[in-house]
C-alpha cells in the first residue's frame, strides 16, 4: 500500500511540474492547466493524507484505501479528459462558423468586383 501511495506521490509531483512548464513554454493556456493542477494537487494530498483516504474508503464502501485513491484519480481525469472536449467541441463549432462567414464575405468581394 505504501509503495503505491510512493508512487502516486511522485506522478502527481511530476504532473504539476509537467503543467507549469508547459505553461511557461507556452503550450498550455493557463486556464486549461488550472484544471490538470487542480487534479495532481488533489492526487498529492490524497496519497499524502491517509486518514483522508480511509474516511474515503470507508464512505465508498471499499475496503482497500489506494483501490478509493485510484478511484477518485480516474474519476477527477474523466472530469479533466471531459472539461476539455467540450473546449475542443467549442472551438470546432466557432471555426467552422468562422469559415463560413468568410466564404460569404468572399463571395461577396468577388460579386462585387464583377459590377
Amino acid at each position: 500500500m505504501e509503495r503505491l501511495l510512493n508512487v502516486t506521490t511522485i506522478l502527481s509531483v511530476l504532473l504539476m511540474a509537467l503543467v507549469l512548464f508547459s505553461v511557461r513554454r507556452s503550450h498550455i493556456r493557463v486556464e486549461y492547466s488550472v484544471s490538470w493542477l487542480a487534479a495532481a494537487v488533489m492526487l498529492l494530498v490524497l496519497s499524502r493524507s491517509s486518514f483522508a483516504l480511509n474516511w474515503i474508503s470507508r464512505h465508498l464502501g471499499l475496503a482497500d484505501p489506494p483501490l478509493a485513491l485510484l478511484l477518485l484519480v480516474f474519476c477527477v481525469f474523466v472530469i479533466v479528459i471531459y472539461r476539455l472536449s467540450v473546449v475542443i467541441s467549442d472551438l470546432k463549432d466557432a471555426h467552422i462558423a468562422m469559415a463560413q462567414r468568410l466564404a460569404i464575405v468572399e463571395f461577396q468581394l468577388h460579386n462585387r468586383n464583377e459590377e
